[in-house]
């Protein structure tokens, strides 16, 4: 980063959640800027995402399809689309947000663990749960595996699509982020913006795609299905 304010770097791309605060801060070092996230900057900057709330309810319905009607959240909660979009799904399908079956988390590993060893000691338990990334996911299972809980096995599924997420057994099932493209749209806004192409604020929406595979099962056999790594 540039020391001197007077003496701008021509552009930047941010890649992962940004507070007003922090753009602000950068917009004094660096002329452009780019946006990549799941949760938009309101059209601070020119921005590429893909929309955490859609994400959140593409999982949360697939759960819903398979019968779940008790389904948790993990991850950040304070204003995050995700959470938003789970929110918003329980709502439209008339199901019961309980504040029992949201668990606020860092996304790591390691917290994905253990919350899940403190959930196979709870008698009230969701049958499914969405994590806000892979990674919380991966650590929830690990810790299934360890402990190989017969009697509790929820239906996970997460977001964002990491190579570990094929790893897993079972292997699991999660909304695939076409991180490729929107790296591509990025450097394409930066370079159009540079070179004067676009003055207004500009944003591109990318979908994300529910990817299955076989972390999630039908909501009646929460009770009686073995995972493992």
């Amino acid at each position: 980063m540039c020391s001197n304010s007077a003496h701008k770097t021509d552009g930047l791309i941010i890649i992962g959640r940004c507070n007003p605060t922090v753009i602000k801060l950068l917009q004094k070092y660096f002329k452009y800027m780019v946006s990549v996230n799941r949760n938009s900057t309101n059209y601070e900057v020119d921005e590429v995402i893909c929309d955490g709330r859609k994400i959140a309810a593409k999982a949360v319905e697939y759960l819903i399809s398979l019968g779940h009607r008790k389904i948790g959240y993990v991850g950040n909660c304070h204003n995050e689309s995700r959470f938003q979009g789970y929110r918003e799904v329980l709502f439209k399908y008339n199901l019961d947000f309980d504040m029992d079956y949201v668990i606020e988390t860092c996304q790591s590993e390691e917290q994905g663990y253990k919350i899940m060893e403190k959930l196979i000691q709870q008698k009230k338990v969701p049958t499914g749960i969405y994590c806000a990334n892979d990674i919380i996911a991966v650590g929830m299972l690990m810790c299934l595996n360890k402990y190989k809980n017969r009697y509790y096995t929820p239906s996970i599924i997460s977001s964002d699509d990491i190579e570990e997420a094929q790893y897993t057994k079972p292997m699991l099932t999660t909304i695939h982020l076409p991180k490729d493209d929107m790296a591509k749209f990025a450097l394409y806004l930066l370079i159009d913006r540079i070179n004067g192409g676009h003055k207004a604020t500009a944003r591109i929406e990318l979908d994300g795609t529910l990817t299955v595979r076989e972390s999630c099962a039908q909501g009646e056999n929460a009770m009686n299905c073995e995972y493992y790594i």
